[in-house]
């Protein structure tokens, strides 16, 4: 399809790499023009698309924002975990081209964000705030990028600093909670692709916001619309909120 968004593929061995090859070739609105992995150089590749995914490691994401800015191809970042001197890379990109970064492609996930700042904004300090995920067997980082984004949007209706709040679990005799505290409680086991839940405690009554994903298909999805969504963009740091018109 002469139209169709080409897309470079970084990190196309990965778990979510494959699902994202998978969907492109059986959506004709794509076109998977290269694939980059351990080993193999971007640069080889870069002509022939329209813009970058990156699923790969954090600290590809920098160098790649990078080059993916000195060739002018918008990029977007699924990769999660960057530190701040790896963010200061992608950060200096975006002033050049168009990169959306999330650490959730998920509609629903960002559905879940959006009505978690809504939640806090409303129900305010009187109520206690916790969140809880629970991830696959596989999973080498914890709390994920989503659970943290959660904290973080928290934190941000508190008007608070993220460090001197959020928790990472609970153990010993950690003493009476704080108004102001949030912890995340990380859970591992099975083939569990990804479960978030938010939960405001007051007095008499709880509210809980979950979403439960069962398919990588979902951030995938949400990966190759935020593709698209970038060509033609203004140069600028961008997340799925922005993507979605929830912004």
């Amino acid at each position: 399809m002469s139209d169709a968004t080409k897309i470079l593929m970084v990190g196309a061995r990965g778990r979510m790499g494959q699902t994202i090859l998978r969907l492109a070739a059986a959506n004709p609105h794509f076109e998977i023009t290269g694939t980059v992995d351990q080993g193999d150089n971007v640069l080889d590749r870069l002509d022939y698309c329209d813009v970058i995914i990156d699923f790969s490691h954090r600290s590809i994401s920098g160098p790649l924002a990078q080059i993916a800015a000195q060739h002018n191809k918008p990029l977007v970042i699924g990769t999660t975990g960057q530190s701040t001197d790896e963010k200061q890379g992608i950060v200096e990109a975006s002033a050049s081209i168009p990169i959306v970064m999330a650490p959730n492609f998920s509609v629903g996930v960002n559905i879940l964000f959006y009505l978690t700042r809504k939640a806090a904004e409303i129900l305010g300090d009187e109520f206690d705030q916790e969140i809880v995920e629970m991830h696959h067997h596989l999973k080498i980082d914890a709390p994920s990028g989503t659970a943290k984004r959660l904290a973080e949007i928290l934190v941000e209706v508190k008007g608070k600093a993220y460090d001197e709040i959020v928790l990472h679990g609970r153990s010993g005799e950690p003493g009476k909670r704080t108004c102001d505290e949030i912890a995340i409680h990380a859970l591992c086991g099975g083939d569990v692709v990804g479960d978030h839940t938010v939960i405001f405690a007051g007095i008499g009554e709880r509210v809980e916001l979950s979403h439960k994903a069962s398919s990588r298909e979902t951030f995938a999805s949400g990966a190759l619309r935020a593709a698209k969504w970038s060509i033609g963009r203004a140069p600028g740091l961008f997340s799925m909120q922005d993507v979605l018109g929830l912004k």
